[in-house]
């Protein structure tokens, strides 16, 4: 795994915009034209083995969530918890998901897992299709583990299995965010590609009939419903499943018979208490880290912790709200502000620190790359890198492509 220099292409970003890659330059240099990550077939296998194999811990912890009623140390509530396990005990089928894995062959011989972006992960477009078209102009002759884009229209067509016939698929994002409007409709495209009907719409436009109004005096269930005031069978809803859950419309969740992606039991996976829960299932596994709730952080002094230990809640997105603490849990002065405060139902876990590499720019700038390693239906299917320029990936993180020999 190295980090290479390279001549961006002429041209590249009318080559990106042709492809629908609008975003390329969010925040001034979002997409790294002028290097690339470099890997060999082995390396590939193995962060592929890795991704494959945490995926399936991921499953056996969401069973064993809701079989020993864990919920209240995720931050759940006995309403949303009883939607989970109707989710997961109907088998409700699922679409995709990345990894964020710390990986660096000499010093990080196994991939380990910081955490699973389960329910709402983006910098997907980057991933199947920018890249894509960038190793075909830059590195022909050499391979990308990047399978994402056909394993979507084959999942798309699975999925049918579980609805019902020719049902309509309503894509659904706030549409304010271009990332999200070009991550959900490279989706529709995808689902249209498999055969599937499919529209795009604003999430705020998503309607109930009966209103609740209507519902209360009449008692009739209410179905959300598009702007033709058609029921949406189907909904891809860009958008947190804990942030719907405090809409006004979840009161409706459970009797709309809308068939939801991703699914509810998905909650789980992109909680960051599932990551005390896979350690205590599973203490020592190669791909996990040492991580535990607050009321039992102090167990990790049974470990070596010869980098430090990362304080984050339950529910955070985008690298915020995260701390670098001291062995003895004292401050390092390293931290992330954001909206993800800690609360009674936000709480926090501690996870033991594996510093992600350092690599060198042309400029002599270091920088720090976390591989997003994809799952789509149940497979490992590509790999997107995202470097800042701290320990810390966030939102402005920039996206690099990769190859392998």
């Amino acid at each position: 795994m190295k980090r290479q220099a390279i001549t961006p292409r002429p041209h590249w970003q009318a080559k990106l915009e042709r492809l629908g890659f609008d975003y390329h330059s969010m925040d001034g240099d979002y997409w790294q034209e002028s290097a690339c990550y470099r890997f060999t077939e082995r390396q590939i296998d193995r962060l592929e083995d890795a991704t494959t194999t945490l995926h399936e811990l991921c499953l056996a912890a969401v069973s064993f969530i809701i079989n020993h009623d864990r919920f209240a140390q995720l931050g759940i509530d006995p309403a949303t918890a009883a939607l989970i396990e109707q989710s997961w005990r109907q088998r409700e089928p699922a679409l995709y998901g990345r990894f964020d894995l710390v990986y660096h062959p000499v010093h990080t011989p196994e991939p380990k897992m910081l955490e699973y972006n389960a329910d709402t992960p983006t910098s997907l477009f980057e991933a199947s299709v920018a890249q894509w078209y960038w190793l075909q102009d830059n590195f022909p002759h050499a391979d990308q583990f990047n399978s994402i884009h056909e394993r979507l229209i084959g999942q798309w067509r699975l999925l049918t299995e579980h609805w019902p016939a020719h049902a309509a698929i309503t894509f659904a994002t706030i549409t304010d965010s271009i990332e999200d409007v070009v991550t959900c409709r490279y989706l529709q495209d995808t689902a249209l590609q498999a055969g599937l009907t499919a529209q795009f719409m604003d999430l705020r436009n998503i309607g109930v009939m009966p209103t609740p109004a209507q519902t209360d005096q009449i008692g009739q269930i209410g179905q959300f419903v598009d702007l033709a005031d058609q029921p949406i069978e189907v909904l891809f809803k860009l958008y947190p499943w804990e942030w719907l859950l405090e809409e006004p419309f979840a009161a409706h969740i459970a009797t709309s018979h809308t068939q939801w992606l991703e699914p509810i039991w998905k909650l789980l996976l992109s909680n960051k208490g599932i990551l005390p829960i896979l350690w205590e299932m599973n203490p020592g596994h190669p791909n996990l880290l040492p991580s535990y709730l607050a009321d039992q952080r102090e167990q990790l002094a049974n470990y070596p912790l010869k980098h430090g230990i990362i304080e984050k809640p339950l529910f955070s997105r985008e690298g915020a709200n995260i701390s670098a603490l001291n062995s003895d849990f004292t401050v390092t002065g390293l931290a992330t502000s954001g909206e993800y405060g800690s609360t009674p139902k936000n709480q926090l876990i501690y996870q033991a620190m594996e510093p992600l590499p350092m690599f060198m720019t042309a400029q002599q700038q270091p920088v720090y790359p976390v591989i997003g390693s994809w799952v789509i239906g149940h497979g490992a299917a590509g790999l997107g890198i995202r470097e800042d320029n701290s320990l810390i990936t966030k939102d402005s993180s920039h996206f690099v492509p990769h190859y392998f020999d």
